[in-house]
């Protein structure tokens, strides 16, 4: 449904930071389905934690918090040229099982609430089908220009 290309006309992020590979399914101001490919040669893995490599779990939620973040501009219709997309909380994060290379990381996102330019997200990261992550996101929409000092 959406490519990393497409993705990465949304999100300002680029490699190594890009978090989201594809998005498998997206229904506006409703639920996002993405995934991430992890690879050995993601540079986290250098140094968490050589000779037993885990994905940060902080970076488990950083893909959540983008995979949140492309449901917002989705949903709102914001303009990602002009806008971008701010997280403003993480509230009851939890890690369930560790994510390491070879893993694909199932990432679903629904819209718990929609105003203006606030939304709040719940996101689960899964692999096989085992819950790796979750928790719920906060962002807010803001012009481009205001971010620029």
């Amino acid at each position: 449904m959406m490519d990393v290309l497409e993705i990465q006309r949304l999100l300002p992020h680029r490699f190594p930071f890009l978090l989201v590979d594809r998005v498998t399914e997206l229904r506006p101001g409703e639920r996002l389905l993405a995934y991430k490919n992890v690879s050995i040669g993601e540079p986290f893995f250098q140094g968490h934690f050589p000779g037993h490599p885990v994905m940060p779990g902080v970076l488990v939620l950083e893909a959540l918090a983008q995979a949140s973040a492309i449901l917002c501009y989705s949903s709102t219709g914001f303009d990602p040229t002009k806008k971008v997309t701010y997280l403003m909380a993480i509230d009851g994060a939890r890690f369930r099982r560790p994510v390491v290379p070879g893993d694909r990381l199932d990432l679903e996102v629904t819209v718990l609430r929609l105003k203006s330019s606030v939304v709040k997200s719940r996101g689960v990261a899964t692999v096989d089908g085992q819950v790796a992550a979750e928790g719920e996101f906060m962002a807010t929409v803001v012009d481009k220009d205001l971010t620029q000092r």
